[in-house]
């Protein structure tokens, strides 16, 4: 049984899609499209040498292009703030009188305890306050 160039390179670039499955690396996936390159030249009737001259220009070219590329959508995507990250620069009301023992504030619809951030300072019910950190359960505004 004689299995022809092309199948081998096929079986190659399934081989290739599997890690690029496994551990998320596009390397993988522009080394697979390489080999399916190679396929169609071997299935064309071209030789070996074609065959992984093109099969290493194709992969080389998509890593040189694509990555780049891919790189620059990755850095230039905003940071988006959630859980408590999200909480940190909000403005809250008071509930309960805030000082360096504690009180209570009403943050992104909920209530939540709070202290001052400076020993010194305490907010009265209604004022608008920053939230500068989140310690445990607990908001430290200012």
């Amino acid at each position: 049984m004689d299995i022809d160039a092309w199948v081998w390179w096929l079986i190659g670039a399934a081989g290739l899609g599997i890690p690029l499955v496994l551990t998320a690396m596009p390397e993988f996936g522009m080394f697979a499209v390489g080999a399916i390159a190679a396929a169609v030249v071997a299935a064309l009737g071209g030789g070996i040498v074609a065959q992984v001259l093109v099969f290493v220009v194709v992969s080389v070219a998509l890593i040189a292009v694509v990555r780049p590329i891919a790189t620059r959508h990755r850095a230039d995507r905003p940071h988006l703030a959630t859980g408590i990250d999200g909480l940190k620069g909000r403005q809250a009301v008071v509930l309960e009188r805030v000082d360096s023992n504690g009180g209570r504030i009403k943050l992104a619809g909920e209530i939540w305890s709070a202290r001052a951030l400076d020993g010194d300072q305490s907010f009265a019910p209604g004022q608008q306050v920053d939230v500068v950190d989140i310690d445990g359960a607990t908001a430290v505004v200012m």
